[in-house]
């Protein structure tokens, strides 16, 4: 990040004053910085081999160019494709009509909010795009023209398209703010599909979902190498605790399915998370397994089309009816519970997995009702749940080096209104625990700026200019309440949380919510523990001889 200013620069770079010429005669900034990496060839070829007909031409070509190397046939694709859409999705024609462009979601984008840029701005955003709509499909657009606000699908109108609508996280708080209930976020997704028929992808969209279809999981990671990360992580939390966990892997005729995102699998803060879940069901002794081909939550098709959407989503489904598994229990992933609770039911219909039940868990009874028709449980409220019923010994001292606040996961939150649980699992784990602004939070939360295949580096400032949100209310606990950890229910959030952080509230760490939840349990009566997950010294042993061993049940 040595090319991108200091956060007192940046913020004073921000500019509302909106540009002199019109939005449409407004020319678009194409210098490196300004966008994402187009996908690599090979990894288009090898899914339309899966999927045929959605990705366009494999080439290789940069937005800074003047040629895009588009097909041929772009334009008539790109019309005809929204034409279809628009009949088959009845949302996507209402949300054409009926906006009235009051601007009331103006000031609600990350992005317009640490840009200036008036096109960030979600109605102009979404305006973008309904311009074409007013052009290309309304008699009066045809005939009035600008006078309309319409334009037609030319090279450059669809190369706006790409800057700004991959300068949308998808994280849906515009729609919170619109007396119409427009969805900006399905547009966004709809650009999307529209780019990708003519080969407008981004790499670190392409490769997760090409991964995901040849392992199971976004990073790549094979069968023998997930088992190998799962055995480290046992090793570890038998280093920190003096217990060896089970951690069963494609055993069928258990009961639970446990997926959890890759993002948890391979690197730091999401392993402590991951360790965090294997020694609480090891606690619990419960009847589960995890599976090396359905190794991904998370679910990459939301950022590119619905059909690898609904593919990804049936992945998970088919590796527990193969398992014999009568529930999915789910980790702490965003889009995977985007994906499961606000599309699955009109993706597949009537659910098709006969052998599935309702989950019910084997510890308390509690029967999740609200989970009938998806037959999966979100791990956060598993957890409050056994901590309602007193099923956990929890020890929250141990966590009083943490002083902890909450980022609500745009997609838990707005996307299933998973608010309470997290919260509710905090509290009994965490002595110190303190909100951001109430209007930063909740429904309201503000976006990592990282979300919807975003999290890459080559467009780090605008992921820092867009943080700035979440990063002024994290600085403002900071400085009023000593805060100096912020938890979180989504494994890309932490990964994107962590330079926003450093960036704007500098000092603050990011965590998983059940690596908390791990430091607190108490595995057995008179149990002495003396390192967190991370082998980091508990309070009262930070003066501890690093040549130590971990201790046991007669040592206490």
């Amino acid at each position: 990040m040595s090319d991108i200013p200091k956060a007192d620069e940046l913020f004073k770079s921000i500019d509302y004053n909106p540009p002199l010429t019109g939005w449409m005669e407004t020319p678009v900034d194409f210098s490196p910085g300004h966008w994402c990496y187009p996908a690599k060839p090979e990894k288009i070829e090898y899914m339309d081999k899966k999927l045929p007909g959605l990705w366009g031409e494999p080439r290789k070509w940069l937005p800074s160019d003047a040629d895009w190397k588009l097909p041929a046939n772009w334009k008539e694709t790109v019309v005809n494709g929204f034409r279809e859409r628009l009949k088959k999705f009845r949302s996507l024609q209402l949300f054409m009509d009926i906006c009235v462009r009051c601007g009331a979601c103006a000031d609600k984008c990350h992005y317009f909010i640490g840009s200036g840029d008036p096109k960030n701005m979600p109605v102009l955003r979404a305006e973008l795009m309904r311009s074409v709509y007013r052009g290309e499909f309304t008699v009066a657009g045809k005939i009035l023209s600008k006078f309309t606000g319409s334009r037609v699908m030319e090279e450059d109108v669809l190369k706006e398209w790409f800057i700004y609508f991959y300068q949308c996280t998808q994280c849906r708080r515009c729609s919170l703010f619109c007396p119409y209930g427009i969805d900006t976020a399905e547009m966004t997704m709809m650009a999307r599909e529209l780019m990708h028929l003519v080969g407008l992808n981004t790499n670190w969209i392409m490769e997760p979902v090409s991964n995901c279809n040849i392992t199971g999981n976004h990073l790549g990671i094979q069968p023998h190498a997930f088992k190998d990360i799962v055995d480290f992580m046992v090793d570890d939390i038998e280093e920190v605790t003096g217990r060896r966990v089970k951690a069963p892997l494609n055993e069928k005729g258990h009961e639970i399915l446990f997926i959890t995102p890759s993002g948890d699998v391979f690197a730091d803060p999401g392993i402590y998370t991951f360790m965090g879940y294997l020694l609480l069901f090891d606690y619990l002794d419960l009847d589960y397994t995890m599976s090396t081909y359905a190794s991904e939550g998370g679910n990459f098709g939301s950022f590119t089309n619905n059909e690898v959407m609904k593919k990804l989503n049936a992945k998970m489904y088919a590796e527990a009816e193969r398992l014999g598994c009568k529930w999915i229990l789910g980790g702490e992933c965003g889009h995977m519970w985007r994906v499961v609770h606000q599309y699955m039911d009109t993706m597949t219909g009537d659910t098709q997995w006969s052998g599935m039940t309702t989950p019910k868990s084997p510890v308390t009874g509690t029967v999740f009702d609200t989970a009938a028709a998806t037959k999966m449980l979100h791990i956060t409220e598993f957890t409050a749940d056994l901590i309602k019923h007193n099923k956990l010994k929890l020890d929250p001292s141990r966590n009083d080096h943490l002083r902890v606040t909450f980022h609500d996961s745009c997609n838990p939150a707005r996307g299933m209104g998973l608010l309470e649980e997290p919260r509710y699992v905090l509290k009994h784990v965490c002595n110190n625990f303190f909100e951001m602004p109430p209007a930063t939070i909740r429904e309201q939360t503000f976006c990592c700026a990282g979300g919807s295949g975003l999290n890459t580096d080559e467009i780090m400032e605008i992921r820092l200019r867009g943080g700035l949100p979440r990063g002024n209310a994290l600085r403002y606990v900071q400085e009023q309440h000593g805060v100096n950890l912020m938890a979180c229910i989504c494994a890309i959030d932490r990964a994107t949380l962590i330079p926003l952080a450093d960036y704007w509230a500098p000092g603050v760490t990011i965590s998983g919510t059940h690596e908390l939840v791990a430091n607190a349990l108490v595995l057995e009566e008179g149990e002495v523990r003396t390192m967190d997950m991370r082998q980091e010294p508990l309070p009262g042993f930070e003066d501890e001889d690093d040549d130590w061993t971990p201790p046991t049940k007669e040592d206490a």
